[in-house]
């Protein structure tokens, strides 16, 4: 009997634990130096998907519906394609399996895992616990002067990720601001929705020591578009407490106040008198551009980008950015990405894989939308609508001025996958609960009737 009970409990144990093992593996800190690749969450989420499979294959049952199966299948003939077409098969193997990685197999496994909306709160409040512990190593590095360097002081947050990876903290504390927004503005228990807007009211000091400029503009379009979907008055109410928080934080306690100053007003600069990362950064862009002329349909091949990046840059493009801080000492990084997630996919898998690819992102956000409107109406589930919507409107945004690559890539492969679940399954799952609550109350009222 004392064996019987512990193995009951692990069977009715949530199935979505091992993606919260996979988002509690970014807290451990990266080797100083390192090339910032694929990490220990990676290769969990690779165990992920083939414990995933063997559930399937356990239960014998239709593991994907037919919407789900083509909108998360949409982007594997465009990465076909352009893995057929890379400058070395090697090359092709590697981004075919990085971008299936992120894409399409972790988000199908987290939906197939997630069995409720318990489910995914509970993801949820990962994202926000693992961007407070970051958070909290973040503002901490820039107190005490041991972070990344920043105009020659170890100030920037980037919390275990390092300098080789100065984006990860930023879109870690970012992930975890949206999910703690969704949280707050749903109908959940009041005690949850309090402690939620006191985690996104703490995440924003980690968020502005983080100075990335692409976060800080993801962040404020996505936080501004949760307010308005969650409601005007509630919009007015939350968007009141931010700023009088902001104006505590950097008005009142002088929090980096010359330095946040300069770089917010940076951004407004990109054109008048850009600094060197965003002349490198258009650059970049523009040779992106220039290799999709000449490759129009299918690029010059996953992995490509690199490789032909100097015969398309102008020499306006530096050799690189300089790295240091954090553990780290001094180091040049070579700069293999145009920074824009849309060029990136464009030069290196033409017209067809930014199709493919962004119409599974478009189908998604359509669904996703949906399932909130049908939240409304049935006064259930606006947590994660509100969550789902606002991690896929901050990632749409950011891949403006990001893309792939590093340890906290693996984080986005999860995101995907809590989207995927409230647009294809959650969304749905909200409206049946409604239909069999109307049918119900329409039963009862007829009963009422016969009785009468």
């Amino acid at each position: 009997m004392s064996l019987a009970l512990p193995l009951g409990r692990l069977r009715g144990a949530s199935p979505v634990l091992p993606v919260v093992a996979v988002v509690a593996l970014l807290a451990l800190p990266l080797s100083p130096g390192g090339e910032g690749g694929a990490g220990p969450a990676d290769a969990l989420s690779a165990l992920v998907v083939a414990y995933c499979v063997v559930r399937l294959l356990r239960e014998r049952r239709r593991p994907l519906s037919r919407t789900a199966a083509v909108v998360l299948g949409l982007p594997v003939p465009g990465l076909a394609l352009a893995a057929m077409g890379a400058v070395s098969p090697g090359a092709g193997i590697t981004g075919l399996g990085r971008y299936l990685q992120i894409f399409v197999l972790v988000p199908a496994a987290v939906l197939l895992l997630i069995r409720d909306r318990r489910d995914f709160r509970l993801l949820a409040w990962a994202f926000v616990g693992l961007a407070g512990w970051q958070g909290a190593i973040g503002v901490q590095q820039y107190a005490t002067g041991t972070g990344a360097s920043y105009q020659g002081e170890d100030i920037r947050a980037v919390g275990t990720f390092g300098a080789q990876d100065v984006m990860g903290m930023a879109t870690v504390v970012s992930f975890g601001l949206v999910c703690a927004v969704g949280l707050a503005l749903g109908r959940t228990r009041v005690r949850e929705r309090w402690a939620a807007a006191a985690c996104a009211l703490a995440l924003l000091l980690p968020l502005a020591l983080s100075f990335s400029r692409g976060a800080w503009i993801a962040t404020a379009v996505t936080l501004t578009v949760q307010l308005v979907l969650a409601g005007l008055r509630r919009a007015l109410r939350v968007g009141a407490a931010v700023v009088a928080a902001g104006v505590v934080l950097v008005g009142g306690l002088g929090v980096g106040t010359a330095m946040l100053q300069e770089r917010i007003d940076s951004i407004t600069q990109v054109t008048d008198a850009p600094d060197q990362s965003v002349t490198d950064r258009y650059t970049m862009w523009a040779a992106a551009t220039d290799m999709w002329r000449q490759h129009p349909l299918t690029g010059v091949g996953l992995k490509g980008f690199p490789e032909y990046r100097d015969g398309h840059a102008s020499l306006a493009l530096s050799s690189g950015s300089d790295t240091e801080g954090a553990g780290a000492a001094y180091r040049r990084q070579p700069l293999l990405s145009p920074h824009n997630m849309y060029l990136l996919v464009l030069s290196e898998q033409g017209l067809i894989g930014l199709l493919c690819l962004a119409g599974g992102w478009l189908a998604l956000l359509v669904c996703a939308l949906r399932g909130l409107w049908r939240a409304h109406r049935s006064g259930r589930g606006a947590e994660c609508a509100l969550a789902a919507c606002g991690l896929l409107v901050w990632q749409l945004v950011d891949f403006a001025y990001a893309d792939i690559g590093g340890p906290s890539t693996v984080l986005t492969a999860v995101c995907f996958g809590l989207v995927a679940w409230w647009a294809l399954v959650g969304g749905e799952a909200v409206a049946c609960g409604e239909a069999a609550a109307l049918a119900d109350t329409r039963g009862t009222v007829v009963g009422e009737a016969a009785l009468r």
